[in-house]
């Protein structure tokens, strides 16, 4: 009797403990910690253009990109950070020679810099340890790929990926109107002296860059509830879309088809006021498609598709994906097509630039027989025209002092002949996505076969048996 009375007990110590158990799981006492990790970047944009100085010399922004814990906003857009500059980096002989060959005797120099204080709208502040991540540094902007025309007025999903497509276009743009753009009669002001032989060096208004914690930042708990638990278990809605942060660094130049690419997600997703996906989730995926830029002024290519999410806890689920928008260089002038192929792509200016050096140098051809009876100073204007378009101010001032023809003429013919081999016949850009880079990335399934105005496939092989296609 005394067996079966154990057994008994037993049997009731488990079930009662299994139900305590399952109360647990759903216990209101369950917290989640609010900390943003060691190695997240902040996005710190200069607001004003600032003149290098020194070494040590303060260097004041804004944050750019929300910051989230979980799934709480810490740090908002438009808080202040403060950092100096730690380093100016020298020149080589090499850069400093050619510089001087185009008339530029003070070369533009690396500047590094890192941020330590972070103040929050409430007038917090908080110590902040920073990293700048190589390869910020720069102007950027937020591209958005072009519309699917395949798609229909009645495809929910791909509405809904367009509507959070657009958000984040207008996210960006909202934040960079913290920036003070400064006016045209500065702008042409700054033209003028950036082409003077001695000109100071500045950082433009608008600079991004991407400043990694050293150290986490803790902004306390929140609850657990079971709605939020039970949410967390739920499949991303189909055509959402989510804020990412590249882990891996991408260039066209060093990428290899088939290597392993990671994003980590930088804003929870929410679907209504339930979070399917909070901060810290993570995408896995690799590069499906790569070109190095090569002669002729053809520009690199990048393709990258996420298939993998994996959740903060370690679940993993299989997802289809595509680039909507990433955050690149101006410099750059980066294109996505419908499918999320990136490409670098090469301003129209090229052809207005290579017209005008080539003018001018036409203009050092003539002579003074060339000129009409009166015209006073004819052939002084020649080679002036052809200084100015080979040397800057510099030669403009040998065209008009030095009389002598086949001066102006040569520095005309090497301004012309520079101008087209840099704009037409030299390697074109590569494409390059730094570590950090901010990125839109749609969840749904990809078009089944290519758009008709997407690139076609590229070749990566050498255009020529026995010749590298690196050119």
């Amino acid at each position: 009797m005394s067996i079966y009375r154990s057994i008994f007990i037993a049997s009731l110590t488990c079930v009662f403990a299994i139900s305590l158990r399952a109360q647990d799981a759903a216990s209101p006492n369950d917290t989640i910690p609010l900390s943003v990790p060691k190695g997240t970047a902040i996005q710190v944009v200069l607001v004003k253009e600032l003149r290098i100085q020194k070494v040590g010399q303060s260097v004041h922004g804004r944050v750019a990109e929300p910051i989230y814990a979980f799934d709480k906003l810490v740090v908002p857009v438009g808080a202040e950070v403060t950092g100096q500059i730690t380093q100016l980096q020298s020149v080589s002989g090499g850069k400093r020679t050619l510089d001087a060959l185009n008339a530029d005797f003070t070369p533009s120099r690396k500047v590094q810099v890192e941020f330590n204080d972070l103040q929050l709208p409430d007038g917090r502040h908080i110590p902040i340890h920073t990293t700048v991540t190589p390869g910020s540094g720069q102007v950027i902007q937020f591209v958005t790929n072009s519309p699917d025309k395949k798609k229909t007025a009645k495809d929910t999903a791909s509405e809904r990926a367009d509507q959070a497509k657009e958000d984040a276009k207008r996210q960006w743009d909202a934040a960079m109107k913290q920036v003070h753009e400064p006016g045209k009669l500065h702008k042409i002001e700054r033209y003028a002296v950036a082409q003077l032989p001695v000109h100071p060096q500045y950082i433009d208004a608008g600079t991004v860059y991407f400043a990694e914690l050293e150290e986490p930042l803790d902004f306390g708990t929140e609850p657990l509830t079971p709605e939020m638990a039970a949410s967390l278990t739920a499949p991303p809605p189909p055509g959402s879309s989510v804020h990412v942060r590249l882990l891996t660094a991408l260039s066209s130049a060093t990428a290899q088809q088939g290597q392993d690419v990671e994003a980590l997600l930088s804003q929870p997703l929410f679907d209504g006021n339930r979070v399917v996906l909070p901060q810290g989730s993570r995408l896995k995926g690799s590069v499906v498609q790569v070109r190095p830029a090569r002669r002729l002024s053809r520009n690199g290519q990048l393709r990258i598709v996420f298939h993998e999410l994996v959740l903060p806890d370690g679940v993993e689920q299989k997802v289809e994906t595509t680039l909507a928008g990433v955050q690149a260089g101006k410099g750059q002038d980066v294109k996505l097509d419908a499918e999320g192929g990136a490409e670098a792509n090469t301003p129209k200016t090229r052809y207005l630039a290579t017209g005008i050096s080539v003018l001018l140098a036409l203009a050092s051809a003539h002579t003074d027989a060339d000129a009409r009876p009166g015209d006073v100073g004819g052939n002084t204007g020649n080679r002036a025209a052809g200084g100015a378009g080979g040397f800057k101010l510099v030669g403009l001032a040998m065209g008009v002092f030095v009389h002598s023809q086949p001066l102006g003429m040569a520095m005309g013919a090497y301004g012309a002949s520079s101008s087209i081999y840099s704009h037409f016949i030299a390697r074109g850009h590569e494409l390059v996505f730094p570590k950090n880079t901010a990125m839109e990335v749609a969840i749904g399934p990809r078009p089944s076969a290519p758009s008709t105005n997407s690139p076609k496939p590229v070749d990566t092989k050498p255009e020529h048996p026995g010749s590298p296609s690196a050119d």
